[in-house]
């Protein structure tokens, strides 16, 4: 570690010290390591059926949606910034995918909506622990039909339509209580089957230009395959590969 010393008005020696006491954390959880897996399960090109990301998502989300170890294999953190580059990130549920994008639904007047308005610009991250696999998806985001949303809304569950028209979401409320009030109000005039969409609710699909698949290695050697559209000269078939569906791929250092 060094030290600057003062000679004199206009001069400093920067000095090495040797005595002085490395930076103390309040909890050190440096030695926090999970095994992933390993050599014999390796993620590799040639295991790519089709050479194009939506068909991989939709096999890897299978297996994960299939094994009862993962309650929500649909959350996915989803980050978002403001036009002066604030980030923030949250989890949300995925309610559909395909060749157009991924879809989700919340309330426009929120934080994240609020921040999709001015900077139409998001990335997803899904983390499914139990193959230590992950997606990264990055894109433009574009909000859903109103048809979408009402088709969307009518389908939940009768307690999730009258939380979304009880909730003023990212809004500062008194205290919870306040909430139960409201809560019990809404039931009294919105019977079943009768709760109306929230004007300041609905879907967005974000349209991705980008999709990285990560499967973690134990020796952290991971392995990282990222699909992407070309720019001007690309592929190059050495780093870059020719994928179908307008969709390019390489593999990244981990």
């Amino acid at each position: 570690m060094y030290y600057i010393r003062r000679l004199s008005s206009s001069f400093v020696r920067l000095t090495k010290s040797h005595n002085v006491p490395a930076r103390v954390f309040g909890m050190d959880i440096g030695g926090m390591r999970h095994d992933y897996n390993s050599k014999s399960n390796l993620f590799l090109e040639d295991q790519l059926e089709r050479k194009e990301p939506i068909s991989l998502f939709q096999k890897w989300f299978e297996i994960i949606r299939n094994d009862s170890r993962t309650v929500e294999p649909n959350a996915v953190c989803l980050a978002t910034c403001t036009k002066d580059g604030i980030p923030s990130a949250r989890f949300v549920l995925l309610k559909g995918f395909g060749k157009d994008g991924f879809r989700f639904f919340t309330h426009y007047t929120s934080r994240k909506g609020q921040e999709l308005e001015e900077n139409p610009k998001a990335a997803l991250t899904f983390y499914w622990e139990h193959y230590s696999r992950s997606v990264r998806i990055e894109g433009d985001v574009e909000k859903l039909p109103i048809e979408d949303a009402d088709e969307y809304f009518s389908k939940r569950p009768y307690e999730s339509q009258i939380g979304a028209l009880c909730s003023d979401q990212s809004k500062p409320v008194r205290n919870r209580d306040a909430l139960a009030l409201k809560e019990a109000h809404l039931r009294q005039i919105h019977p079943i089957n009768e709760v109306p969409r929230p004007r300041q609710w609905g879907g967005y699909l974000l349209k991705p230009h980008t999709i990285e698949f990560w499967q973690g290695q134990t020796d952290r050697i991971h392995d990282r395959i990222r699909f992407r559209f070309p720019k001007d000269g690309e592929p190059d078939n050495d780093l870059t590969h020719q994928g179908e569906d307008g969709w390019i791929y390489e593999r990244l250092c981990p």
